[in-house]
């Protein structure tokens, strides 16, 4: 039969498959355009991700607490781009929050206070009372300087005055009517005892004068200590009437002018204030402090020092404006990727000041919750897992929805520090935190409270079915992309190219894959290429050019692996027939990169007692997915023989020339094979190589890497040598799985190597020795068949067993197997 015209050719149920069934193709004319400049007028859609737009809508939608977003997806997915694109579109829809300031607490000023003053409005305040503080400085001394205020001040000042005279003026007389001269120098009461003369008595004089005269002098001198006691009492009263008296003037004369200034500020405020009370009490603080501090108001002999306090005063009707929400329409949107502490709940700054750390309300500044108060904020989990004090504050934050600003560094600080605990305040933001689905299930475990506040999951696939209408959302990406980044439209059949690409990352024909930023790259690298060629349009050579482009930047290890087969260090032979030896596939992954690369598997067996033996797990070397296929071979291979059970075996299966370890079951089929080779005698085809996973009835299941591992075998014969009768034997479930390289179907189509399918394990092997496997009669397996083979061989061991005397074990006390490199 023709190859290009047949499906399929069977031999029993094995099939071969044709090239047409080894990739999917799309067709540049079912796409409905000539370039994607066509597509710009079209909207992004959610490509492939229904059920997580449903979810995030649903959650964006929920104003009740605790209806946060918990993204799942992996990195590349869309995750961010597309849940930042929702944020933004239903912040429009969103009102716009208040603006927040914090204000100086004159009654305990270790605690400011907050004040919430719808958007905008907080810069009117700000610039309100920096006008307030410069008027204050010119219309007080203007107030303070008029006629009317300096007649009264001076009448209060007179009136004093002349009480304080005639005072002082009783208190001298009653000195000199005790023999005592009075003076007041600088505020101090000075008296001095005179003889009969009126001069002052010298301290010769007072020794000569007699015990009673000296009694008597001192009896006179306590009477006028507390004559002075009493006038200066007296004098104290009467100094605080006139500064009551000069205060109550102030008042009376400032106060309309404070009145009316502070109704300005009000008035600024057009607009309802949400914190009337706090502000009303703000402002009448402020009216106290300034007639309080009047006299700095006043020029006077020490300007620098009246300056300086002046300043500090002043300093304390400043606002801080901590959150500015004027420029908003709707609700804020903040994207936050470095999330430490100060950047994510804010912080309060300190200054040096003769070697201590001082701060003030002024100080403290907004963190993204705050500024995302009203409206969304975006979080990656990794980063918040970082650091255990942002974590343990959020889950706290989460709990209660309260946020209290504080800086958690200052009780190490080195030097002695003011503390400052500005109020707390309500937030209330849609937190949006973006994990992979790993992170999601170890924080459910870890922290059910903490996930209990996000009860909106949106889980991102990582591949989805593929339609036409998912061919034409590809487009519609490849399409905005060249847009956003000023690149070269693609063609159709460029998009084509892009879309098989899509397919082939996710290992199906009928599944695309959902990791776009690998589709992004391509589409980059790409553009620079058809740039690089003069080319205004991307084809299809340029994304073939490119991905080649990327294979050659990432294969150094896959060449030089290549490299030791064609310089005979690596022992594989890909031609004729051997017994007990058969080529595995394997699946190297770098990260970044995965290649196919076969590997000999060879098999021992003789008469003994120890079983199949796993040389991987007694080194250490095999993963427990590996172990667990060990172990159904075992069991798969027990089962067939069971008529002639126990067995008497010693069996041992090799990967030959691996030393780095190997984990998967993807090779126990072609364990199978190496054993019952083995076993029966049968030689293997050299040139078909294996993959496929067997369970403990025989039957071939599906495994990863299939791609890879076939263009790997392929590229191995390509440098030992096509025959024509080379091929690769795999799972028919891994049917759908195909998306081979170009190189590869067309060696296919040419007839120069062959890929076969097969259910069971059997089967394949009718493939490999040409002998039928075998089916289980009342005296056995038939005698040519392999089964037969095999089991005549494990009469003759077991016979060998008996003649020296040992009674084979009933089942195996070891099993054994030596391992390869990644198999899936």
């Amino acid at each position: 039969m023709d190859m290009g015209t047949r499906m399929a050719l069977t031999t029993s149920r094995l099939v071969e498959l044709d090239a047409a069934a080894l990739r999917r193709t799309v067709e540049p004319q079912t796409l409905g355009f000539s370039d994607t400049s066509e597509l710009l007028h079209e909207p992004l859609p959610w490509i492939g991700q229904e059920r997580a737009k449903q979810a995030a809508e649903f959650g964006m939608g929920m104003t009740e607490p605790d209806y946060n977003l918990f993204v799942l997806g992996d990195v590349g997915s869309g995750r961010t781009t597309l849940l930042s694109q929702m944020m933004h579109a239903h912040a429009q829809k969103c009102p716009v929050p208040p603006d927040l300031c914090y204000l100086h607490n004159f009654e305990e000023p270790e605690r400011p206070r907050a004040l919430h003053l719808k958007a905008g409005q907080g810069r009117v305040l700000r610039q309100a009372m920096q006008q307030l503080a410069k008027r204050l400085q010119a219309e007080v001394p203007k107030r303070l300087g008029q006629d009317d205020f300096k007649a009264e001040s001076k009448r209060i000042e007179a009136s004093y005055k002349t009480e304080e005279d005639r005072g002082y003026l009783a208190l001298s007389a009653y000195a000199e009517a005790h023999r005592f001269s009075l003076m007041c120098d600088q505020g101090h009461m000075v008296f001095t005892l005179k003889d009969e003369q009126g001069e002052p008595v010298t301290a010769g004089k007072a020794l000569a004068m007699s015990r009673e005269q000296r009694a008597e002098i001192d009896l006179a001198e306590a009477s006028l200590r507390e004559e002075i006691s009493r006038y200066l009492e007296k004098m104290r009263a009467m100094e605080r009437v006139k500064n009551e008296g000069l205060s109550a003037l102030r008042r009376q004369t400032l106060k309309p002018m404070l009145d009316h200034e502070l109704q300005l500020i009000r008035s600024a405020l057009n607009q309802p204030v949400q914190d009337m009370v706090k502000l009303n009490a703000f402002l009448e603080q402020i009216q106290t402090s300034v007639l309080e501090n009047v006299a700095l108001l006043e020029p006077g002999e020490e300007e620098m020092v009246r300056l300086e306090a002046l300043d500090a005063v002043l300093s304390l009707f400043r606002v801080n404006l901590v959150v500015d929400n004027h420029a908003l329409q709707g609700a804020p949107v903040i994207r936050e990727d470095n999330p430490l502490f100060r950047m994510l709940f804010g912080s309060i700054e300190y200054g040096s000041d003769n070697g201590e750390l001082v701060t003030d309300f002024s100080r403290i500044r907004a963190g993204s919750l705050l500024k995302a108060h009203g409206g969304f904020l975006m979080l990656h989990l990794r980063d918040l897992l970082a650091d255990p004090h942002v974590w343990e504050k959020l889950r706290r934050f989460m709990r209660n929805g309260r946020l209290q600003i504080e800086e958690p560094g200052m009780m190490h600080a080195p030097m002695a520090a003011m503390s400052l605990e500005p109020e707390a305040v309500n937030v209330h933001v849609k937190v949006v935190l973006i994990a992979s689905g790993d992170e999601y299930y170890a924080v459910q475990e870890a922290d059910p409270e903490f996930v209990r506040r996000f009860r909106c999951k949106v889980d991102f696939a990582e591949s989805f079915v593929a339609t036409p209408e998912s061919a034409h959302a590809t487009a519609i990406f490849v399409g905005h992309t060249c847009r956003k980044m000023n690149l070269p439209h693609f063609s159709a059949a460029a998009v084509a190219a892009l879309i098989e690409e899509t397919h082939r990352e996710a290992d199906d024909q009928n599944r695309q894959s959902a990791i776009f930023a690998l589709a992004e790259a391509l589409v980059i690298e790409s553009a620079a290429l058809a740039r690089q060629g003069g080319r205004q349009r991307v084809d299809t050579s340029d994304v073939h050019a490119a991905r080649q482009a990327r294979v050659h930047r990432h294969n150094y290890p896959e060449q030089r692996l290549q490299e030791t087969l064609m310089e005979g260090e690596r022992l594989l032979g890909v031609s004729g027939e051997r017994v007990a030896q058969i080529n595995g596939l394997t699946v190297v992954d770098l990260g970044d990169y995965r290649f196919g690369f076969p590997v000999k598997v060879t098999a021992c067996t003789y008469a003994g007692e120890e079983g199949l033996l796993n040389i991987e797990r007694e080194v250490e070397m095999s993963g427990p997915i590996h172990d667990k296929g060990v172990l159904i071979l075992h069991s798969y291979l027990s089962s067939l023989f069971a008529h002639i059970a126990p067995l008497a075996m010693n069996a041992a299966v090799v990967f030959e020339q691996e030393y780095s370890g190997v984990e998967g079951d993807s090779a126990s089929c072609a364990e199978f094979y190496a054993l019952l080779s083995s076993l029966s005698g049968l030689p293997l085809r050299q040139g078909i190589a294996v993959t496929g996973a067997v369970n403990q009835h025989g039957e071939l299941l599906p495994v990863g890497g299939i791609n890879e591992k076939i263009e790997g075998y392929f590229r191995s014969c390509e440098s030992l040598g096509l025959d024509g009768q080379q091929g690769v034997l795999m799972p028919s479930r891994n049917r759908r799985h195909l998306m081979l390289d170009e190189r590869v179907v067309k060696a296919v189509a040419e007839g120069r190597f062959h890929i076969h399918m097969a259910d069971t394990a059997g089967e394949g092997l009718v493939l490999l020795t040409g002998v039928c496997f075998g089916t289980l009669g009342v005296a056995g397996y038939e005698p040519d068949s392999v089964l037969g083979r095999a089991q005549k061989t494990l009469l003759r061991f077991r016979h060998a067993c008996e003649h020296l005397g040992n009674k084979p074990p009933v089942t195996p006390t070891h099993m054994r197997h030596l391992k390869h490199t990644v198999f899936r």
